[in-house]
């Protein structure tokens, strides 16, 4: 056997490497273009329990680091739990609101930025940076790499949820040694997601804060650069 071939496997090993039919391409494509972050659009219907596993499963498809598979799923459906980070969140977003310049705060005050008691279920998605061992293949030399890895699986999800007709909001305006509090979640391990997932009266046609005039998606040529870092185009400018 070549050294090309004990590297990368034989044929044998391998799946079909054509593109989707038409159908199954757009079908993609067109989940990652209406997948939204849901926050005043929920029904309180609980959620198929088969559907839920296939979101679940398909997050555990992430790409991960050395394959260290550093996430976990904490389900959170009991009210008196989700009643607790609720509370986190309204004191973390009134310290949020004043962050901003005063002609911001007021608009900010108006967006609605989760549905932590509105939706069925809550997910709290975490890391564990020692999951793949004291030292991880691939993680030698950026330290985060467990992050990325727990943030794909969350893509993942999203994108399952959207396929089944779920909705997701990302709460992000928390104090995440509190929610770790709440949950029992250990010292070392990473809150990097709060989910909020239910079925929805439906999604809007855009981002809601694009909607709402918080700000509006760039073009994509705004953010791609040829060979190296081109400061005229840099996407802060």
């Amino acid at each position: 056997m070549s050294r090309i071939e004990q590297k990368s496997g034989t044929a044998n090993d391998l799946t079909s490497g054509e593109a989707f039919a038409p159908a199954e391409r757009d079908a993609v494509y067109r989940a990652i273009a209406t997948r939204r972050d849901v926050r005043g659009e929920f029904l309180p219907d609980p959620l198929c329990e088969n559907a839920l596993s296939r979101i679940l499963a398909a997050a555990h498809q992430a790409p991960s680091v050395g394959l260290s598979q550093p996430w976990d799923f904490i389900l959170v459906r009991d009210r008196e739990t989700r009643v607790r980070v609720a509370e986190i969140f309204a004191r973390a977003n009134e310290e949020a609101a004043k962050r901003f310049p005063a002609q911001k705060q007021a608009q900010y005050r108006t967006l609605k930025l989760e549905g932590i008691l509105s939706a069925p279920l809550n997910i709290c998605v975490t890391s564990d940076p020692a999951r793949g061992g004291p030292v991880i293949l691939g993680a030698t030399h950026m330290a985060d790499t467990d992050l990325f890895s727990t943030v794909c699986a969350i893509q993942n999800l999203w994108l399952a949820a959207r396929a089944e007709g779920i909705g997701v909001g990302w709460v992000s305006i928390l104090h995440e040694d509190q929610v770790k509090s709440v949950l029992g979640i250990p010292d070392r391990i990473r809150l990097v997601g709060y989910l909020c997932l239910g079925h929805v009266r439906g999604f809007h046609d855009r981002p809601e804060l694009e909607k709402r005039g918080w700000r509006r998606r760039d073009d994509v040529k705004k953010h791609v650069h040829e060979e190296k870092w081109n400061v005229q185009h840099d996407p802060e400018d």
